[in-house]
């Protein structure tokens, strides 16, 4: 067989176009691993108009291209034994559509029950899509769906692999958004799996955020699904039944920040948390389960604890689901603890939330982690809302899971072992792809 191979000859011609292929394919590859990270400063810092000031808000809607609601109501859901019911009672009540994105959607007890409430409503005449990520979504089948697609329903995969999509093989959607009847919606860090609902493997439930939308800024999240499903299927969504007129509720101002990585990397997601972090007066409380900031946030974070501001982060401790990505943001913990932030780790389960809170008036809850990938690689939405009720909620919330945290110092950092610092470095050669 081997000397048939050896006598097997190819036009030189296409030696030459293999050739130039795999070499633009392992420099596509190595870019993605080694390339440049953002570093971006804000000019004339200093000059930034106050964060509860009419100019601040101006300026968010411009900088990050996004429409400023003023009307509003928001509810937090922790953890899956309150957002699981509340989604699954609002699919239950739809009249008129339900729109599912996610980047995770499983098998499993939880999965099931709301591909019972989405067949369901298909079969009474509602309009139901969704759309999941093909690798994060990877085991939730076409055959597992088609109860759904039978009533009716429609299933679509973002960015499944095919030849011409080589270059964006490494492009997630990863948005965990419902809307439903285009009047409700809801945004935050959780997906449709069993670890959020029960835990998994004798594993309790993962500690994660929701927030219920209501008002003016359910369009944007309609409008942010209608983008993807666009992208998988090639339908625009429009009508009444998408977008209805929505009454005037509560005067609350709020964003819905989508993002998509533009040529170079750059996200409205990565400008909406660097000029909050650069705004802070006060306090910055962040929760995430994946904290590997770039060089440009690290120095924001560092000159916010210079300028007198309370910093606090919370990250995964040992039930991490990451153990690489845990190991090397430990690795970087340095300079935030040298300059005396205050970094403290989870233990009763694993953490994913994704929350910033801002001086106890602005808020942010959705996909975005605290990473390259969610800043310049994946789409992501998030929901930025100045106000103080949702603030002061989020703000205990974070109070409680630091009560089950364990504060890690800097003499804790400087001391830890030898077998960690080599995990660490190990890490930093993926720390663009986690």
């Amino acid at each position: 067989m081997y000397i048939l191979l050896a006598t097997v000859t190819l036009p030189t011609g296409w030696v030459v176009l293999g050739a130039i292929a795999l070499v633009a394919l392992t420099t596509f590859l190595l870019a993605g691993l080694f390339g440049p990270m953002p570093n971006y400063v804000i000019e004339a810092e200093n000059g930034l108009p106050a964060n509860d000031s009419a100019a601040f808000l101006n300026l968010m809607e411009s900088l990050t291209d996004a429409k400023a609601n003023l009307t509003g109501r928001y509810e937090v859901l922790t953890n899956g034994d309150c957002f699981y019911p509340a989604e699954l009672q609002a699919i239950h009540e739809a009249k008129r559509s339900v729109n599912l994105e996610a980047y995770i959607f499983q098998k499993g007890k939880i999965g099931k029950l709301y591909l019972e409430a989405m067949t369901e409503r298909a079969r009474a005449g509602v309009h139901v899509n969704v759309v999941l990520d093909a690798f994060g979504s990877a085991g939730a089948t076409r055959s597992f769906f088609r109860p759904l697609t039978d009533a009716g329903g429609k299933v679509n995969w973002y960015n499944s692999p095919a030849w011409h999509r080589l270059t964006t093989m490494d492009n997630r959607t990863h948005r965990e958004l419902l809307v439903v009847d285009g009047t409700v919606g809801f945004i935050g860090g959780a997906g449709v799996a069993d670890h959020w609902y029960s835990g998994v493997h004798g594993n309790p439930a993962w500690r994660d955020t929701m927030v219920r939308v209501e008002g003016e800024a359910v369009t944007n999240l309609q409008a942010t699904f209608a983008e993807n499903w666009l992208v998988t299927c090639g339908e625009i969504l429009a009508g009444d039944t998408y977008f209805p007129e929505i009454p005037l509720l509560e005067k609350t101002a709020a964003l819905v920040i989508n993002s998509t990585p533009t040529v170079g990397g750059s996200t409205r997601a990565r400008v909406l948390f660097q000029l909050l972090l650069a705004s802070a007066k006060r306090n910055i409380c962040i929760t995430t389960p994946y904290f590997l900031p770039d060089k440009g946030l690290m120095q924001e974070l560092c000159r916010a604890v210079e300028r007198g501001v309370d910093v606090r982060i919370l990250v995964p401790g040992h039930k991490s689901d990451h153990f690489l990505t845990r190991s090397t943001s430990r690795g970087g913990y340095g300079p935030l603890l040298k300059a005396g932030a205050a970094i403290y780790e989870y233990e009763p389960a694993m953490i994913h939330a994704k929350v910033l809170c801002i001086d106890g008036l602005w808020s942010v809850v959705g996909s975005t982690n605290f990473d390259n990938r969610s800043f310049g690689i994946n789409d992501e939405v998030n929901l930025a809302v100045r106000g103080d009720a949702l603030a002061q909620r989020l703000t205990a919330d974070f109070g409680d899971d630091l009560r089950q945290s364990g504060r890690i110092t800097l003499r804790d950092w400087q001391r830890r072992p030898i077998h960690q610092r080599l995990t660490e470095m190990l890490g930093w050669i993926f720390e663009r792809q986690q």
